[in-house]
This record gives C-alpha cells, sequence and structure tokens, in this order.
C-alpha cells in the first residue's frame, strides 16, 4: 500500500501563486496532480515520471510547473496567474505498478 500526502493548499487571490506538494510513502513511477471543482468531475492537472517526463492540461499550461524530488519521493506543482477557474480540490496521484494510489485531497481557493 502507497500513502500519499498532500500540502499547501490555501486561499489565494486571482493573480497568486500557491505551491502543492505530495510525499510519498515509497518511490512511485508516475506522480502529477489531479483537479475536481464542485460538480465536476475529477480531471488531469499535471504528471511527471521518475525521469522527468511530463505533461500538462491544456487549461494550466504555461502557469502551472510540476516537478518532483525522487529522493525524497516527494512531487510538486508551483501554481502562478492563478485564476478563479482553478478553484478545486486538488489530488495527488501516484501510478506504479498498475495500480493507482490517491491521497485525500487539498482545496485550492482562488478569490478577491
Amino acid at each position: 500500500q502507497v500513502q500519499l500526502v498532500e500540502s499547501g493548499g490555501g486561499l489565494v487571490q486571482p493573480g497568486g501563486s500557491l505551491n502543492l506538494s505530495c510525499a510519498a510513502s515509497r518511490s512511485i513511477f508516475r506522480m502529477g496532480w489531479y483537479r475536481q471543482a464542485p460538480g465536476k468531475q475529477r480531471d488531469l492537472v499535471a504528471t511527471i515520471t521518475s525521469l522527468g517526463s511530463t505533461n500538462y492540461a491544456d487549461s494550466v499550461k504555461g502557469r502551472f510547473t510540476i516537478s518532483r524530488d525522487n529522493a525524497k519521493s516527494t512531487v510538486y506543482l508551483q501554481m502562478n496567474s492563478l485564476k478563479p477557474e482553478d478553484t478545486a480540490v486538488y489530488y495527488c496521484n501516484g501510478f506504479h505498478g498498475g495500480v493507482s494510489y490517491w491521497g485525500k485531497g487539498t482545496l485550492v481557493t482562488v478569490s478577491s
């Protein structure tokens, strides 16, 4: 079993920045972030493999940056130029050996 623990959510004004982090209990091949806004489905934000290959949703390209520290089994999401439509619960995801793991989520609210 793999545990994923997110941190870094909160309230930020439009145009502001937040940095999310997610620590895994073991090494995971692919880690990433998904988000779910109220009344909507959970959507991909960004993923990164242990080799550094990244993938971003079109809606966050140029604003969000995903990175990871393999030695710490931790993935980060730097979010800049935040918009109200970025408001959602952000979930950390880990994919390894054909199994997908989820964190409990952290709320990001973008509002003035």
